[in-house]
């Protein structure tokens, strides 16, 4: 009978041939190929780190003098955010999360904005024609045949100037009735009944809200509760 030779991996490490040498696993070779740090492009709305500390809240803007640069936002760990005194720690995962969000181009509101001076864009109501009437004068048209988008537009274009086939709806906006956009933090402007309005940076328009802990939270609402309801029966002992 021919004895079979024992593999090598079912050997002890101490009995495994030198020149046999382990290879890297798959979850190493996937963090190594993570550790390059991707810098997203900065957008009109969100043009430098004060203004993305600003839009997401949380009094994070307070900490923009130690966060000079664009590269610095989207490179810094949370051990180097830290370092520089950005607390308490819910503070950097907030900002950590918000800045992977960036990256995957999951804005708040205005992000997606191509037209902004000076911190402020201007979005208006358009009409345009809907599929199987493109090329058509909108005027000529039926209502049943036009669709209206609220869109951003350099503030001294006007909608008579515009091309409907190159126009994009903005995110996060609506029309009401005829003609009113509504949304969060949008500035009608007078005169317009409403179809042209204007939004502006501001602290918290991308705050992502805490929530309220009811009873001292999940991990200890039972333990809250039950001395409650014992005290209320009087049979609290201390």
């Amino acid at each position: 009978m021919i004895a079979r030779s024992a593999k090598p991996h079912s050997l002890p490490t101490f009995l495994i041939p030198s020149f046999i040498k382990p290879q890297p696993s798959i979850r190493y070779l996937h963090n190594r190929s993570n550790a390059v740090i991707s810098i997203p492009p900065p957008t009109p709305f969100v043009p430098d780190p004060q203004t993305f500390l600003t839009l997401i809240g949380r009094q994070l803007s307070q900490h923009s003098a130690k966060i000079p640069t664009w590269d610095t936002l989207f490179s810094l760990s949370s051990k180097q955010l830290r370092g520089l005194g950005v607390e308490p720690a819910r503070s950097r995962r907030y900002l950590l999360w918000w800045r992977e969000r960036y990256r995957r181009g999951e804005y708040g509101i205005g992000g997606d904005f191509q037209n902004v001076k000076d911190g402020v864009a201007e979005v208006r109501v358009v009409e345009v024609p809907k599929k199987g009437a493109e090329g058509k004068n909108v005027a000529t048209l039926s209502p049943l045949a036009v669709r209206k988008l609220v869109v951003n537009l350099p503030l001294d274009v006007t909608t008579k100037n515009i091309n409907p086939s190159e126009v994009k709806a903005v995110d996060g906006l609506k029309i009401r009735g005829a003609h009113t956009i509504v949304g969060p933090y949008v500035e009608p402007l007078k005169g317009t009944d409403g179809s042209v309005a204007r939004l502006k940076v501001q602290e918290g328009m991308w705050e992502q809200r805490r929530g309220h802990k009811v009873d001292g939270g999940e991990r200890r609402k039972v333990n809250v509760r039950s001395k409650r309801a014992a005290k209320e029966r009087g049979t609290l002992k201390v």
